[in-house]
C-alpha cells in the first residue's frame, strides 16, 4: 500500500489530507502555475474552502509536520512570516478567564441601563467598552472591544443555574429580574 500511496494513512488528521488534495488538483490544473499568497481567502474549490486552507497553511507552516510541510512546499505553498508572526501574536495573548468575562459583561450592562434606563438589551446589541490591555514589554493601553451584551444578557439567564450567588446579586443590582 506504501508504494502505491505513502500518504494512505499518514498521522496528521485525515481532513488535513483532504484539503492537501484539493489543492494539489488545483496545482496540477493550473499546470503548477499558482500564486498562492495571492489567492483570494474566500476561494472555493471542489467544496473546500480553499483560499482559508491555503492561508491558515501558510500561517501555522511551523507547528507542521516535517511531512507536511514537504508536501505543501512541492505544490508552492511556502510559510508566511507576517502571517506566521500574527498568528503567535493573536495566540499569545492572554486569555480571558469567566470572571473577566463576566466582569466585562457586568460593566457593559450598567453602561447600557445607565444609558437607556432598562435592562432590555437586544440580541444583536454590542456595547463598546474601554478596556485595559497589557501590551509587548509590559506597557499598558487602552483599547475599545465590542462587548456582545444581547447576547451575554441572553447566555447569562439561559445559564442562571450555574451563576454564583454573587453574580445573580450582581445582576439583580442593575434591574435584571429573572436573577
Amino acid at each position: 500500500m506504501e508504494e502505491i500511496d505513502p500518504w494512505w494513512c499518514p498521522a496528521w488528521p485525515v481532513v488535513w489530507q483532504r484539503a492537501y488534495s484539493v489543492a494539489r488538483m488545483w496545482w496540477l490544473e493550473l499546470d503548477g502555475r499558482v500564486d498562492w499568497a495571492q489567492l483570494p481567502e474566500e476561494t472555493v474549490f471542489e467544496g473546500e474552502q480553499l483560499g482559508r486552507w491555503v492561508v491558515a497553511q501558510r500561517a501555522g507552516f511551523p507547528g507542521l509536520e516535517q511531512d507536511q510541510q514537504d508536501l505543501l512546499t512541492a505544490i508552492g505553498i511556502e510559510e508566511d512570516p507576517e502571517l506566521v508572526a500574527a498568528r503567535q501574536a493573536a495566540e499569545a495573548k492572554p486569555k480571558v478567564s469567566r470572571a473577566d468575562r463576566f466582569a466585562q459583561g457586568l460593566t457593559a450592562l450598567a453602561r447600557f441601563v445607565e444609558r437607556e434606563g432598562h435592562v432590555r438589551v437586544p440580541r444583536p446589541h454590542k456595547e463598546p467598552l474601554q478596556v485595559t490591555a497589557a501590551g509587548p514589554g509590559g506597557q499598558e493601553s487602552t483599547e475599545t472591544v465590542h462587548v456582545g451584551l444581547g447576547a451575554w444578557v441572553n447566555n447569562q439567564k439561559a445559564r442562571r443555574a450555574k451563576l454564583s450567588p454573587g453574580q445573580l446579586a450582581q445582576l439583580a443590582e442593575h434591574g435584571v429580574e429573572w436573577a
